[in-house]
């Protein structure tokens, strides 16, 4: 092998150590947050969404409602946002069926904001970003599930909010109730935002 081949070589496995080295910071920062239970006064706690049925949120979105209303209660922030759109045919969006389940654990209607725009995180997350502009709000509580909190808090963070996050600690969207391929496919998730997505800069801006 010549002069150029060993370098090409060189270079090769130099790459291939560097994406080694981004995929696991990724994999270390989602467990990492995965555990996180922040608490602190915020403006707004966000849930979001996941699927639901007629209006009846799915048992992962209902895990998520009740630990927000749990927050709420415990005077983590005076309003709960509930984001989500809607899939084909459906005749609620899931930041509807997020209020109605909410208004139904005793949450106070005026205490309750849906925004029902989008049907992926970075989209509803665009969508929450403007009501809070207009709103003068920008600290938030993300709540979610725990492999889900890590690039959620990513693109919130790039949308311009003032992030901790909360996740659920109990049902199919939690550690022990969801397989590794979860992981992965949130490291995996979180790398193509990086890549295609990227870090917008402004709240309306982005992928």
């Amino acid at each position: 092998m010549g002069s150029a081949g060993r370098a090409f070589g060189r270079y090769l496995a130099g790459g291939a150590l560097v994406l080694v080295l981004v995929v696991a910071g990724v994999v270390v920062k989602t467990l990492r947050t995965a555990s996180q239970d922040q608490r602190a006064t915020a403006d707004v706690i966000i849930v979001l969404g996941a699927a639901q049925y007629n209006g009846t949120p799915s048992t992962i979105f209902a895990n998520r409602l009740d630990h927000a209303a749990a927050l709420f209660d415990e005077g983590v922030a005076p309003v709960i946002m509930t984001i989500g759109g809607s899939q084909q045919g459906d005749n609620y969006t899931e930041a509807e069926a997020g209020r109605g389940y909410l208004e139904g654990k005793g949450i106070p209607e005026s205490a309750i904001v849906p925004v029902g725009e989008g049907n992926d995180t970075l989209v509803s997350l665009r969508a929450a970003a403007v009501e809070l502009t207009g709103r003068g709000w920008d600290s938030v509580v993300l709540v979610t599930d725990p492999w889900h909190a890590y690039r959620s808090s990513v693109m919130a963070r790039d949308l311009g909010m003032q992030v901790q996050v909360s996740s659920v600690e109990t049902g199919p969207g939690t550690p022990a109730g969801a397989s590794g391929r979860y992981l992965w496919r949130e490291t995996f998730g979180t790398l193509f935002y990086r890549v295609i997505g990227g870090p917008t800069g402004s709240r309306t801006g982005g992928l």
